[in-house]
C-alpha cells in the first residue's frame, strides 16, 4: 500500500496532540487552537508550521510577562566600589534600566497578533473572513457563523 503524501494524513486535518518539543504552555495552546481550527475548513494539516509558531509565540508571552511579575519593568543599576584588596566595599546606585523581558514580552504580543490575523483567531479577522467567503450575503454569514459555534 502506497503511503499517504504529508497532506492527506489525518484526513487532511490538524493532529490535536502537541508537537513531542513543546513546552506545557504551548501544547496548551496547542489543544485549544487545534481544536478551533480543526471545525474550520479552511485550515488544514499544512497550516500546521503556524500554528507552531503561534503556540510557541504564546509560551515565550507568558514566560516573558512571568518573569517580568517576578522582577519587575525596571531593574536598578549599580556600580561596585572596592577597595585596594579587590573587596567589594559598597554598590552605588546609579539608576535603573528597562528589563530586557520586556522587549520580548512586546514582540511576541505582536508576533501573536500577526500569525492570530493570519489563522482567524481575532474577531475581526474572522469578520474579514466571513466577509470574503460571503461576499456580503446574510444568509451565507449565518452559515458560517454557525460553523464557528
Amino acid at each position: 500500500m502506497p503511503k499517504k503524501s504529508n497532506k492527506d494524513v489525518n484526513g487532511g486535518r490538524l493532529r490535536k496532540d502537541p508537537p513531542d518539543y513543546f513546552g506545557r504552555l504551548a501544547g496548551s495552546a496547542w489543544r485549544k487552537v487545534v481544536d478551533f481550527l480543526n471545525d474550520n475548513k479552511e485550515i488544514i494539516r499544512v497550516d500546521s508550521g503556524l500554528i507552531e509558531m503561534y503556540c510557541t509565540q504564546y509560551e515565550i508571552y507568558r514566560n516573558a510577562y512571568k518573569h517580568i511579575q517576578e522582577n519587575g519593568e525596571v531593574q536598578g543599576i549599580y556600580e561596585s566600589v572596592q577597595n585596594a584588596a579587590g573587596e567589594v566595599i559598597e554598590k552605588d546606585f546609579k539608576g535603573y534600566k528597562r528589563n530586557p523581558m520586556t522587549q520580548i514580552y512586546s514582540d511576541s504580543i505582536k508576533n501573536l497578533n500577526n500569525i492570530g490575523k493570519e489563522l482567524g483567531l481575532s474577531p475581526k479577522s474572522r469578520k474579514e473572513l466571513f466577509d470574503n467567503l460571503n461576499g456580503g450575503d446574510e444568509e451565507g454569514l449565518a452559515d458560517i457563523v454557525r460553523l464557528f459555534k
